[in-house]
């Protein structure tokens, strides 16, 4: 296959996977190693990803993946990662659901449920959970972003602080290998800090496409982080931070 071809279909893996390997490359396109690895020098040259060992990833940049594409990567581990959770969650409490596609597929797990408040500031999350009579849902308020359906800013921290939640899940943008959670919006960041501050159980749901991502802005440690949900295995530096804090990590 031409270089030509090649490039966008490694550049449409890595939006889809969130992370291309060199390997998994030599093997889908039959070509040797040394012609996937100056494919991708090429295209970290040109800024179209971004080189990590043994492959490569979206280039780091102070801006999010459009939602629809972040929808559609690893897809299956994000809800081998909501099963999971939904099962630590009872029926007949309260929980927040924060902005993101995991936390969409933790909702999608809990219609199951019985006797919860889910309070979300996700707009998606409420039109999903409006399905099951059983479970009531508070929509927080607060400025529609209009790319995922998240509600930030002032109306939605002051929202979440009117109430004490037995359970949180949230998401993050990145994740750093010392274990710091990270976004890329100011505003969404001081009412996910809002929310641990509320709840008394917080559970971190991510997949391993999150570990490789650059995000600006500081959330929380996993000081603050009760356990842990993910696909794959954490660094040794992230690990370390998980044990330390007591955050209980959970692979699926």
């Amino acid at each position: 296959m031409a270089q030509t071809i090649r490039k966008p279909e490694i550049i449409g893996i890595a939006r889809r996977e969130g992370k291309v390997t060199v390997e998994g490359l030599v093997e889908h396109f039959g070509v040797t190693p040394q012609t996937i690895r100056r494919d991708l020098t090429e295209l970290a040259d040109s800024g179209e990803l971004e080189r990590v060992h043994g492959g490569a990833i979206l280039p780091s940049t102070t801006m999010n993946i459009a939602y629809n594409e972040r929808r559609g990567l690893n897809q299956a581990s994000k809800v081998d990662i909501a099963r999971i959770c939904a099962k630590t969650i009872p029926n007949d409490c309260a929980v927040f659901l924060n902005i993101g596609t995991t936390t969409e597929a933790v909702a999608a797990e809990l219609l199951s449920h019985e006797g919860l408040l889910v309070v979300t500031n996700n707009i998606n999350i409420a039109g999903i959970l409006s399905a099951n009579k059983q479970i009531d849902v508070v929509v927080t308020g607060g400025q529609l972003r209009r790319s995922d359906g998240g509600l930030t800013g002032a109306i939605a921290k002051n929202s979440i602080q009117q109430f004490r939640f037995d359970h949180a899940v949230i998401g993050c943008s990145a994740l750093r290998q010392n274990g710091d959670l990270m976004d890329f919006d100011m505003q969404e960041v001081s009412v996910s800090k809002t929310i641990i501050e509320q709840s008394d159980h917080v559970t971190l749901v991510s997949d391993s496409t999150k570990f490789d991502r650059k995000a600006p802005a500081f959330v929380a440690s996993m000081r603050s982080i009760s356990a842990f949900i993910t696909d794959k295995e954490l660094s040794s530096e992230c690990r370390a931070q998980c044990d330390a804090f007591g955050t209980k990590v959970i692979y699926t």
